[in-house]
């Protein structure tokens, strides 16, 4: 039986009543129900999805889903409501000015991408690597079997590719998928920072063009950011020229703190809004949900995040745990700070696209500055609402740069878990070691990644993680070509002193709240 207790998604799933109606132009659209659960360190799947989301050992948010659907003249529902949230935060309106994501690949570190209709186009998707613990015979590697990443890329820069058609926020944007969430969801922190790693090495390949970074997932670090490894290596990325968006997770007000790595201020930390089922922003506060912060670190701004509709991976964990979160055969919904970090890393995409010379710290303070102010404590919303239209054509300094004092990661790993944890067999994976065994010496993978130098053809940490030689690999479409991962030499790995030796890592649980999406209903 899986234990649910560590790592937060940020989605959450509970069965909730059916909100309001969202109204375009005075006319009702069709609401379905929303998924959120909440990742907490709780012993119920409930408690655990709503810190992060989807449960991987590391945060994530939690609050119900709500899809909701456009009606047709006969008020018949016809698509889900992505097309409410994108004129939400003003998206139709940004993509009269060709920012529409065109050019910009954004990295997701999530529970892998399936290329279900609206991510199966040309040149939609690009696999990374899959440093999971699935089983590469399981049938899912490189795929989602949780279905939380899918979601999230879908509501990044999904595309039916035709007019009326399913998008996303920059539906011309491309998603690389990085998979580090089994389809249990189980995930420990080593493998989020390897994952993130490997996005700051590979983002100018051959082909590629990775200016974002998705991380909707958290975890309750135990260690200010300047020290902790995982908030370092998403600085790293971020000094790299990757703008970073993480969920603040979904304790509501339950801790006032948000999660690692979005408590590291050089990121944009995303809280999640309540649209209250409408398009205007004028009733908008912040999600019940979303996890409030305090006068040193919060939210930089929010985005919509309860009842979002994403696409649907049959038979994932997700959709078989919670058929009432499904929206006819294609979609899924829920709430969650997950869902909120893939609106926002959408609209930076859209932005990117339209203005690619600016730079991180430019990007943020576009998003800051133009925000649509919406009532609540800035310590709850930050700037306000995510208005993409607006940041597109505001102006900017070129010498805006951000002076917070800069991380070291010379802190412990397993303060990075914090409350995060995955056994195997019941042994449970702690103190400085990765999910191989193998000693972590912060003070060196901290100088590695800033040299970008951590990640060897497949090797990481001193271990083979992957039987793939990336250097010199070239693209061909959408996945590498000739290049799996196939390979990864588990044998001889320990924890504590068992020894795993031709482990599949089937067994592999989890406990804590890492995803940020927190309800599924």
């Amino acid at each position: 039986m899986t234990s649910r207790r560590g790592v937060t998604w940020d989605s959450v799933a509970l069965e909730l009543p059916v909100p309001t109606s969202w109204r375009r132009n005075g006319a009702a659209i069709g609401v379905a129900m929303a998924l959120a659960a909440t990742m907490a360190a709780a012993a119920t799947s409930a408690a655990i999805l709503q810190r992060a989301g989807v449960t991987l050992p590391v945060q994530v948010g939690a609050d119900p889903w709500h899809a909701s659907a456009w009606s047709a003249p006969d008020g018949t529902p016809t698509l889900p409501d992505m097309a409410a949230v994108a004129r939400v935060v003003k998206a139709q309106e940004a993509r009269n000015d060709s920012a529409r994501g065109q050019g910009i690949d954004v990295a997701l570190i999530d529970s892998g991408v399936t290329p279900v209709k609206g991510l199966d186009g040309a040149n939609k998707l690009v696999i990374g690597p899959d440093l999971s613990f699935d089983n590469p015979s399981s049938g899912v590697a490189n795929l989602d079997g949780f279905g939380h990443g899918t979601a999230m890329a879908s509501i990044i820069a999904g595309n039916d590719g035709v007019p009326g058609g399913f998008k996303g926020i920059a539906p011309k944007a491309r998603i690389v998928s990085v998979k580090v969430g089994a389809a249990n969801g189980a995930v420990d922190v080593s493998q989020i920072i390897a994952g993130i790693d490997w996005v700051v090495q590979h983002a100018h390949d051959d082909g590629l063009n990775i200016r974002v970074l998705n991380i909707s997932l958290g975890t309750s670090s135990l260690q200010p950011y300047q020290l902790d490894p995982l908030a370092h290596a998403a600085e790293t990325a971020w000094r790299k020229g990757i703008v970073v968006v993480a969920s603040v997770g979904n304790d509501g007000t339950a801790n006032r703190t948000v999660a690692d790595p979005a408590m590291d201020p050089y990121l944009i930390a995303a809280g999640a809004s309540d649209p209250k089922g409408t398009v205007d922003t004028s009733d908008d506060t912040v999600a019940a949900f979303s996890s409030r912060g305090t006068s040193e670190r919060h939210a930089d701004l929010v985005a919509p995040g309860a009842y979002i509709v994403g696409l649907r991976v049959p038979d994932s964990s997700l959709d078989q745990e919670f058929p009432g979160a499904r929206v006819g055969d294609r979609f899924f919904r829920g709430s969650g700070t997950s869902q909120a970090a893939a609106v926002v890393s959408g609209g930076v995409a859209a932005l990117l696209s339209a203005r690619p010379n600016l730079n991180p710290d430019q990007v943020k303070r576009l998003l800051k500055k133009t925000a649509t102010s919406i009532t609540g404590n800035v310590n709850y919303i930050g700037a306000g609402l995510l208005n993409i239209d607006a940041a597109v054509n505001a102006n900017v300094s070129d010498d805006i740069a951000q002076t917070w004092p800069v991380s070291t990661g010379t802190g412990t790993l397993e303060g990075s878990r914090g409350t995060s944890h995955v056994a195997m067999n019941g042994v449970v994976l702690a103190g400085e070691q990765d999910i191989f065994g193998n000693a972590w010496n912060s003070a060196q993978m901290a100088a590695a990644e800033t040299a970008g130098a951590t990640w060897s053809g497949g090797t990481y940490n001193g271990a083979t993680w992957s039987g793939a030689t990336w250097s010199g690999a070239t693209w061909s479409g959408a996945t590498w070509s000739g290049a799996t991962w196939s390979g990864a030499t588990w044998s001889g790995a320990t924890w504590s002193g068992a020894t795993w030796s031709g482990a599949t890592w089937s067994g592999a649980t989890w406990s804590g709240a890492t995803w940020s999406g927190g309800d599924w209903a």
